[in-house]
């Protein structure tokens, strides 16, 4: 019998639960990041919801041409522009997308997300089960939300290690492409908010010294390749583990 018989009766989609609150639910995070992505995609998962990535501007665009999420997800640092002007214009897009988030591991960045539309803000790094559900079901629509109480979960994900040595491999690249200031000041952002998510605090100090050596508008060429030295000897020793 053929399933798309318009006679026939559709089922009913799958209901949000007390334990899988997100049931339903499709997120299009826009992350440049494997390791943050990965961390969505736990938090996506534990949930219940659907879950589509885009690591740039462009594939962003392309994913909102084909589908309509119920929350879109935006790391502000893109690497071929800002994420605040895709939320400027999903903001004015008629119907608006019920849930605009910004994310960043640089807390100045949220005035600027909420000034640019987004209805909230999740500070890198994204771990608790908790606080992502209610980000999202806060703003969803209230027949989108489980019926009756919910007990507020109180896991903590941690993404697979792989991927933040995926992102210190793509960093690596990055810092030896890095011919104009333009490409420094991204490769410093994608840095801060890798070495955030994945609490590395020494990573995260070498990236605050080179993002001050940066405002000062020296010569970046022997930062940039001290730092690309550091990331090397971090992933030949990852490799050895």
């Amino acid at each position: 019998m053929d399933d798309s018989d318009p006679l026939m009766p559709r089922a009913r989609p799958p209901a949000p639960t007390p334990q899988r609150p997100l049931v339903g639910v499709t997120v299009l995070v826009v992350e440049d990041s494997r390791f943050a992505s990965e961390a969505m995609r736990l938090l996506c998962l534990r949930s219940g919801a659907r879950i589509r990535r885009a690591d740039s501007l462009c594939s962003a665009r392309r994913h909102l041409q084909v589908y309509r999420p119920c929350a879109v997800i935006v790391d502000p640092g893109l690497p071929d522009g800002s994420g605040l002007d895709l939320l400027r214009d999903l903001t004015r897009a008629a119907p608006r997308i019920p849930v605009l988030l910004a994310t960043s591991g640089d807390p100045l960045t949220e005035a600027a997300a909420i000034a640019a539309g987004a209805d909230g803000f999740l500070a890198k790094p994204v771990a608790s089960l908790a606080l992502f559900q209610e980000a999202i079901l806060s703003r969803l629509p209230p027949d989108r939300r489980p019926a009756g109480p919910r007990q507020v979960p109180m896991d903590m994900i941690e993404p697979d290690p792989i991927a933040y040595v995926d992102d210190l491999a793509h960093a690596v690249e990055v810092l030896g492409e890095a011919t104009d200031p333009k490409k420094m000041d991204y490769a410093v952002q994608f840095l801060s908010g890798v070495a955030l998510s994945a609490r590395d605090e020494a990573l995260a100090e070498a990236v605050r010294n080179l993002g001050r050596s940066r405002a000062t508008g020296a010569p970046f060429a022997e930062d940039a390749a001290r730092m690309a030295g550091l990331l090397q000897a971090r992933l030949m020793t990852r490799k050895a583990i």
